[in-house]
């Protein structure tokens, strides 16, 4: 069994690597944070002329992401190319710049039942919060409860496709820690079209892509530490060669092991259309975990620089905070993974 990864899927992480490097630089992300929008536009378009994310595979989407995480790069590419993967699966055409996964209510856990409403006709009315790109996107791939086809009086869920700009749509914006702009977004009788029943798959989607965008935050989030830990010296000597230094660093290389191979296995699963749910839960409890411990190792190596605005730790702790809880933290994929050994 081959495990390396193809030559297109590396190809594909070299260029974004190559693209981020040159775009997504200190003075930039501080220029975009300063317009007041945590959405670099400029970067958006360069990497949509480089890519088209229709045509890439799951694993090669994966790695743009892991290569975007590592520069902590202000584009919500983790939800467009999860909302692109799951319209590809339905066979259909992603014509959208920008798409944002409206799924997060103010409920306690989630994958849950959506609070959002379809009516017959397919018009949604409800609320979704913190639905990151929202504000810019040009389509919504909502979560909501409607008619059971099957039956006659029965509901299930489902995913809908919403044209933001659509009457009975109202969009506020909503800020979140790490200086991004997310949207609460209402809808009153708005008109939508469903897409399918495959809430579970497009969870999974969603949460695998923010994982793998994880996994690059906790990369780049060691090697900035690691680094610093060489250069700055006290007491005539690198705080790398303390004893307490090196094993936190030790401990967060450990974590990035673990985080890198639950990924893969879910990302291969999703790909080739196998079961995955536990396999995706597995993954995210590891990005959320090795998120947690990766954030506050960058921040208290690093002191005092750790938490100051003009330095970069910072950016690493405040995204790898969000993606931690982002579509469930650890204890809800603890439980989903109990639910499914209770099964079995």
């Amino acid at each position: 069994m081959d495990f390396l990864f193809t030559p297109e899927q590396d190809e594909a992480a070299a260029l974004a690597a190559e693209i981020l490097a040159d775009k997504a630089t200190v003075e930039r992300m501080k220029a975009v944070e300063a317009a007041g929008d945590r959405f670099d536009h400029e970067l958006w378009a360069t990497l949509g002329d480089a890519f088209d994310w229709s045509e890439l595979d799951l694993i090669e989407l994966a790695r743009v992401l892991v290569e975007v995480g590592r520069k902590v790069a202000p584009v919500p590419l983790a939800t467009h190319g999860a909302c692109v993967a799951f319209l590809g699966g339905l066979g259909r055409a992603a014509d959208a710049a920008v798409y944002a996964a409206a799924v997060a209510e103010e409920r306690d856990h989630l994958p849950a039942a959506p609070t959002v409403v379809a009516d017959a006709q397919g018009a949604l009315t409800g609320a979704k919060t913190l639905v990151r790109g929202g504000m810019t996107a040009d389509a919504l791939l909502v979560t909501a409860t409607g008619p059971d086809p099957s039956t006659d009086s029965g509901t299930t869920t489902a995913v809908y496709l919403v044209d933001p700009s659509s009457a009975g749509v109202d969009r506020k914006a909503q800020r979140t820690s790490d200086g991004d702009r997310s949207a609460l977004i209402t809808f009153t009788d708005a008109p939508a079209e469903l897409l399918g029943h495959e809430v579970l798959r497009f969870h999974e989607l969603l949460t695998v892509c923010a994982a793998a965008e994880q996994l690059g935050v906790t990369e780049g989030a060691l090697a900035l530490t690691s680094e610093y830990a060489k250069t700055r010296e006290q007491f005539g000597r690198p705080i790398g060669t303390f004893q307490a230094v090196s094993q936190r660093l030790a401990d967060g290389f450990i974590d990035v092991l673990g985080q890198r191979l639950t990924l893969w296995q879910a990302v291969w699963r999703l790909q080739e259309v196998l079961p995955a749910a536990v396999e995706v839960a597995v993954a995210k409890l590891w990005a959320a975990d090795a998120g947690h411990r990766l954030a506050h190792t960058t921040v208290h190596v690093h002191g005092g620089v750790g938490i100051d605005l003009d330095g970069d730790a910072h950016r690493y702790f405040t995204a790898a905070k969000r993606f931690e809880f982002l579509f469930g933290g650890a204890t809800d994929q603890a439980l989903t993974i109990g639910r499914a050994l209770s099964r079995t």
